[in-house]
Formats: C-alpha cells, sequence, structure tokens
C-alpha cells in the first residue's frame, strides 16, 4: 500500500454514495480506515451513517483522532439536504468532487481514486457535459483517450468504446483503436503482475461475420488490429465469436476479453459479478476505480445500499496503489 491516501468521493449527495462508503469504512480498523480520505459533504455523511444507525465518527482533513474517517469537505451551495433528489447542485457537488480528486492525485499528494456513483441528468444539469466519470477524468487530466476496465475476480473485459450508440461503436472500431485496445489492456495486466497476459478479442458480428455472410467489420477492422497486436508480441487471440469467449475467459482460457461496444462487455460481467466487478479507468496519468452500480435514488437515505461493491473497489485501488509504489520503487 502506497503511503499516500486512497480518496474516495463521495459521489452525487443524493445517491447511494455517501451510504456505501460510510459502511465500508465502518467495517475497517482504525488503522486500515487511515489509509483512506472522503472527498465530500460532511453533513450528507453525517445523515448517512444516522441512516446506517453506524459508530463512526469523521474527522477533518489533517486533524482529529486517529479512529476517525478523514474528510476532505468540499462546500457547494444549495445541496438539497435530503436524499434522492435529482438537483443540479448535487451534479456540481459531483463534479467538484472528482476536480478535487483529481488535484490530490496528479499532485502526489493521494495515490488513488475511488468514485461512488454520480448522475449523469444531474452532473449535465449543472453544465458538466460528460459521458460519465471516465470521460470527465480524461478532460480533466488532458487525456485524448481513455478505456473503461470491467475487472471482477474470474473475468475481465476492457472496451473499445462505451458510451456511444451502436452504430457509432462499429465506426469507431478501427483497427488502429483496437490495437490501442489491446495494447492498454496488456500493460495494465502486466503492471498488475500478469508476466504474459492472455487476451481474447470479441468479434464484432455475430460468429466474427461468418466470412462475409454476416458482415466484414470483423475481417477488415478487427483482425488487421489484432495482427498487428501480434506483430508486438502481445499474447492475443481474435476475432473470436462474442457468444462464446466470455466463457471460455470466465473458466480460465483468458485473462481479459477486448468488448467491442458497451452492452457486449458489460452484459457478461454484470451477469456474473453483479456485486463484486469494479469499473476502472486505463489510460490516464492517475489511477481510479470505481463501485459498478448507480446512484440508487430510489433507496438512497434508507440504510438499504449494499457496500460489497465500495469494498471491492478499494481492494483494486489497494493493488493499484502498490503497483505504484512497486514502479516507484
Amino acid at each position: 500500500m502506497s503511503d499516500k491516501p486512497i480518496v474516495i468521493t463521495m459521489g452525487d449527495p443524493s445517491g447511494v454514495g455517501a451510504e456505501v462508503t460510510v459502511k465500508a469504512m465502518a467495517g475497517l480498523s482504525p488503522a486500515e480506515r487511515a489509509r483512506y480520505a472522503v472527498i465530500g459533504d460532511e453533513d450528507t455523511l453525517q445523515r448517512a451513517i444516522r441512516a446506517c444507525d453506524l459508530d463512526l465518527a469523521l474527522r477533518p482533513q489533517g486533524s482529529g483522532p486517529e479512529a476517525a474517517l478523514q474528510v476532505i469537505h468540499v462546500p457547494v451551495d444549495g445541496l438539497p439536504g435530503t436524499f434522492g433528489v435529482l438537483s443540479e447542485a448535487c451534479g456540481e457537488a459531483s463534479f467538484q468532487y472528482i476536480n478535487k480528486a483529481v488535484e490530490l492525485t496528479s499532485s502526489g499528494a493521494a495515490s488513488c481514486i475511488v468514485t461512488a456513483p454520480i448522475n449523469k441528468a444531474a452532473l449535465n444539469a449543472a453544465g458538466h457535459h460528460y459521458d460519465g466519470h471516465t470521460g470527465m477524468l480524461a478532460h480533466l487530466t488532458g487525456c485524448k483517450s481513455s478505456w473503461m476496465l470491467l475487472a471482477s475476480p474470474t473475468l475481465n473485459v476492457l472496451h473499445v468504446s462505451t458510451h456511444v450508440s451502436l452504430k457509432d461503436a462499429i465506426t469507431r472500431a478501427t483497427p488502429e483503436r483496437v490495437l490501442e485496445t489491446i495494447r492498454v489492456g496488456h500493460n495494465h495486466l502486466r503492471r498488475m503482475g500478469l508476466e504474459n497476459p492472455r487476451i481474447a478479442v470479441a468479434g464484432i458480428n455475430p460468429h466474427c461475420g461468418e466470412g462475409g455472410l454476416f458482415g466484414s467489420e470483423d475481417d477488415k477492422q478487427i483482425a488487421p488490429g489484432v495482427e498487428m497486436a501480434k506483430a508486438e508480441g502481445i499474447n492475443v487471440q481474435g476475432p473470436i465469436s462474442a457468444d462464446t469467449v466470455y466463457h471460455r475467459a470466465n473458466t480460465g482460457a483468458f485473462d481479459l476479453v477486448i468488448a467491442q461496444y458497451h452492452d457486449q462487455g458489460h452484459i457478461p460481467i454484470k451477469l456474473i459479478a453483479f456485486d463484486t466487478a469494479v469499473n476502472v479507468s486505463l489510460g490516464l496519468p492517475i489511477d481510479r476505480c470505481s463501485v459498478d452500480h448507480g446512484t440508487a435514488f430510489d433507496i438512497a437515505g434508507s440504510g438499504k445500499a449494499n457496500h460489497v461493491n465500495m469494498l471491492a473497489a478499494l481492494d483494486y485501488a489497494g493493488k493499484l496503489a502498490a503497483a505504484k509504489r512497486k514502479l516507484a520503487a
């Protein structure tokens, strides 16, 4: 574990982010809790603690009893003061929490970011027009490209494209983008300790086009990217029909599957690892991972939110921080 804290952004103040965060923190020992700092609204966190009936104290950054959870309070005017409300102010708060986290990680004051869920409608209502965390983080760090990895104990999926229409996803699956995605996945898994990652690339058409019968995109767009990656010495196969490749990876044949578009990658992960899959941003100069669920306005404030996915995200963040420390040694 890095000696720099892992910062947790609270997410939309009206959602379940505060709940899952305080539940996860309450279950840690004081020594473990000291590794983290939450960026958010102190009043919202206190309301979440009361809603969940937890014995958890908060402390301002750099002061207070060590057993208490460190909070980096970011004031935002107009927060509704209740859960489950779609609010422009909450969208602004979501952005400000993430912006603060990027500042801390970029300066080296924090080792990694773990993000609780935001609401895209609230974010856009506040004038921050991003498709979600990944695009926002790419913009804030000055990156032209970023990638979404969904990581679980038995299946890892990296996406060529995510929040675009299916029509645009097909257009974006160029040989160059496929090659870049393979490279990014290969480098990440090597950083995480796999010496020779086994990568499979999913086809974009049924049965990879069946020799052109169901489309030529796999032959013209996907296969050339795979071949270029092979020429660089990467252990990659594909395109492989998407109706079998995820099962093969989940049972141990591959360490990573390259999905061509959002639902092709998200559906298998959410089917087999709904509570344990972690969203990881790759291609950025900073490390970030996240829970893989939404704001759940319908249950926010009830104390019912399940924090298992937050624990999984914190565990992955610890591995990212350890990998960073090893690289710097």
